[in-house]
């Protein structure tokens, strides 16, 4: 695949080794004739290292032999979340720390997680792209205060505080993206 083509998520080869890629920013250069340059930041699935790759948009790179596998959440521990695949039952157990960004999106039941399994073992967890939760606190919204779109914190069920809309009301469903973290509306 080209390196422009790379999205959070997708494991790729760099120097042998598989790399979960985390984030990425692009750059665009304002001189003509000037590659754009696509800067990931990334994990080592080996090692859990974290690495910084930077590619040109047409640079080729080499996707990882990785399968992703429809799971369900059992539950956590201190130590590690554990979840069962849905196809084959096989339980995997992941490491907190490498999960500790999705962490505040999962609630009982989601469906929609997909594990990063390489050589059987499972080496992450991807999202949907938005979940559904409920808000927990926040506070009453003031009528007539402005004239303009306001926002407010809302504490959701996972303990998740996002900005919200002020005509939002406590114990409503919302919809929150998981690769940003922002309200996205109302469930």
């Amino acid at each position: 695949m080209l390196a422009k083509e790379v999205k959070p998520g997708s494991v790729v080869v760099h120097e042998g080794n598989p790399i979960v890629i985390v984030s990425l920013s692009v750059q665009s250069p304002s001189a003509r004739g000037a590659a754009t340059l696509y800067k990931f930041r990334g994990r080592n699935v080996v090692t859990r290292n974290k690495v910084d790759i930077t590619f040109k948009g047409t640079d080729v790179v080499a996707e990882a032999d990785f399968s992703k596998r429809n799971v369900q959440l059992m539950y956590t521990d201190p130590t590690h979340m554990y979840v069962m695949d849905q196809e084959s039952f096989l339980q995997y157990d992941v490491p907190i720390e490498d999960a500790e960004e999705q962490l505040p999106y999962i609630t009982e039941g989601l469906e929609g997680i997909r594990a990063l399994v390489y050589n059987d073992e499972c080496v992450g967890i991807e999202l949907p792209a938005s979940v559904e939760l409920t808000i927990k606190q926040c506070d009453p919204s003031i009528k007539g205060n402005s004239a303009t779109a306001r926002t407010k914190p809302a504490t959701l069920e996972t303990d998740l505080v996002v900005h919200v809309p002020e005509y939002i009301k406590e114990g409503e469903r919302i919809k929150v993206d998981t690769r940003t973290g922002e309200f996205l509306s109302r469930a």
